[in-house]
This record gives C-alpha cells, sequence and structure tokens, in this order.
C-alpha cells in the first residue's frame, strides 16, 4: 500500500462544515470526500450504486469521519431535491456542494448516438445544474442554518478535453464546456445575490484512477508520459488537495474561476524534434546571417 502524502493544510481548516458530494462515493469524489472529512467537515455522498455507498460510507467512518449516503440519480430532479432535503435534515445544514458526477467511455463521432451524446450531458452538465438549482435554498446567504451574511460554495468537477479538442470525447468535451461555463454564470449571480461563490477544477489525467486506466490503454501509457511537461501523471490527492483550498478560507475570494490540476498536460504537444537538433539548427540560421553582406537588400520592390 502506497503511504498517502501529507497534507499541506492545517487539519480543522474545514470543522464545522456540511459537505455534499455527487459521485462522492469512488474515484475523484471519494478522495474528495475523504480529505474534506479528514480537515474536518461532515460528508453525505450520493450516488446511484447503492453497494460502493455503502462501503465507501464504512470507509469514511473507519476514519472517524460523520459520513452517509444517498441513493440517487442526478439526472432526475426529485432525487436531487430529496438528497439535498435529507442532508440538510441529518447534518442540520448545508455549507459545500461538489458535482463530481460524470460519464465517460471512448467513442468516435460517427459512432455515437444522440442518445448517447444527450446522456452524458444530462449527468455532467444538466445533474450539475440540476443539484445548484436544489441547494440554492440551503447555500444562500440567511438560509436555513446560515448567516445573513455568509453564503457558501459550490465546486464543479470538470475537465480539460474541451480547452483545445479530443478525441474520441465529443461527448464529454460538450458537457465540461457547459460546466466551465455554468460555473461562470453562477458565480456572476449568485455571487452577486447570495454571496455563494462556485469555482471549478479541471483534472488532467489522474493515473490513480478507474476511468484513467478505462481511457488510457496500457500501451499507450509511456507515449502518453512523454508528452507531458513534468513527465507523470496526477494522483487524486493532488485534486483533493486544490479542492481543500478553493473550499477553504484559503479561496475566499476566488469566484468563478476553474482551476487547471493537470501538470500542464493540456499544453503538451509532441516534440517533433529534439534539443540538440533546435542548438544545432540556430547555429546555422546565425552563421548564415553572420556572413551575410551588411545593408544589401534582400528583395525587390
Amino acid at each position: 500500500m502506497e503511504m498517502e502524502s501529507p497534507s499541506p493544510f492545517k487539519g480543522d481548516i474545514l470543522k464545522g462544515k456540511v459537505v455534499l458530494l455527487t459521485g462522492g462515493g469512488s474515484g475523484i469524489g471519494f478522495e474528495i470526500s475523504a480529505q474534506f472529512g479528514k480537515h474536518g467537515a461532515s460528508i453525505a455522498i450520493m450516488g446511484r450504486r447503492k453497494n460502493v455507498l455503502d462501503d465507501a460510507v464504512s470507509a469514511l467512518r473507519s476514519l472517524g469521519i460523520p459520513a452517509v449516503g444517498f441513493v440517487g440519480d442526478v439526472r432526475r430532479r426529485e432525487d436531487a431535491q430529496r438528497v439535498v432535503d435529507a442532508t440538510v435534515k441529518h447534518f442540520g445544514k448545508l455549507d459545500i456542494l461538489v458535482n463530481a458526477a460524470a460519464g465517460n467511455f471512448l467513442v468516435a463521432a460517427e459512432d455515437l448516438s444522440p442518445n448517447g451524446f444527450k446522456t452524458v450531458l444530462d449527468i455532467d452538465s444538466v445533474g450539475t445544474f440540476t443539484m445548484c438549482h436544489e441547494a440554492l435554498k440551503y447555500l444562500k446567504k440567511g438560509g436555513p442554518g446560515r448567516s445573513s451574511s455568509d453564503g457558501g460554495f459550490i465546486l464543479n468537477i470538470s475537465a480539460t478535453l474541451h480547452f483545445t479538442a479530443s478525441w474520441y470525447q465529443i461527448h464529454v468535451s460538450a458537457a465540461k464546456a457547459a460546466v466551465d461555463s455554468l460555473t461562470r454564470n453562477l458565480a456572476l449571480e449568485w455571487g452577486t445575490d447570495y454571496d455563494i461563490r462556485v469555482n471549478g477544477i479541471a483534472p488532467g489525467p489522474i493515473g490513480d484512477t478507474a476511468g484513467f486506466r478505462k481511457l488510457m490503454p496500457q500501451e499507450m501509457n509511456n507515449k502518453v508520459m512523454e508528452d507531458l511537461p513534468l513527465d507523470k501523471v496526477g494522483e487524486k490527492w493532488d485534486v483533493a488537495m486544490a479542492a481543500l483550498y478553493l473550499a477553504s478560507d484559503a479561496g475566499k475570494f476566488i469566484n468563478g474561476t476553474t482551476l487547471t490540476v493537470d501538470g500542464g498536460a493540456w499544453l503538451s504537444r509532441p516534440r517533433r524534434i529534439t534539443k540538440d537538433a533546435v542548438k544545432q539548427f540556430s547555429r546555422t540560421v546565425e552563421q548564415k546571417s553572420r556572413a551575410a553582406p551588411v545593408g544589401l537588400p534582400t528583395s525587390k520592390l
């Protein structure tokens, strides 16, 4: 078993906070659940698979974290409303909503049915908005358990796929682009009207997730590593630490931002020429430039 990196944050930075996480029973969502809980928060997680929720809640409680799980589908408004209300009934309030539920699979655009496209948008985009919409009454300043001047916090888990374009993930790219737009618009409207901060995190390649293994065949891993600026993929812990920063008082003046956590991967391009070749080419150009006669016209008008 790998040793977890120590947290750079104090253990009580989320003390007294109540957090509801969709998709919080596995992957990045569970890591955020665990780290938020370790830093003082009470945790409610929502997901479609009861066995996954039960295992996640047991794991959180074994760490001494107050935790509860609710079965629900973010695509169903009645589920969203029920889970949000149940969280407040169980813990007395709601301070933070994390939208981490998502769907993804590799498929060429021509092989993707409109229904498949819609399904991913329904989970990622519509589901995110639905959860935000149902949580508003509890997160806004003056809401149940809140002061008249203190709003809550929303964190939307996005991706980097739509920053440029991505092979075989047109559905997810479109869905996450919508999530980023939703983040900015809610930050503007609800930050102004209700003192609610709304931010996002766009993870890049995170190696210790089932999604990475599903979307990145083993034979491609070495090639991918060659193209990454830091020569490595990230860990779920990296995303959770970014989430802690944004959710804590350290991020209290950050609103409407989607923080990219990918080691610069979205900037990467295959190296077409080696450094030595670049140096040699530069020396050749410089030598030719020095050898050229000074003051002679280079072209005729």
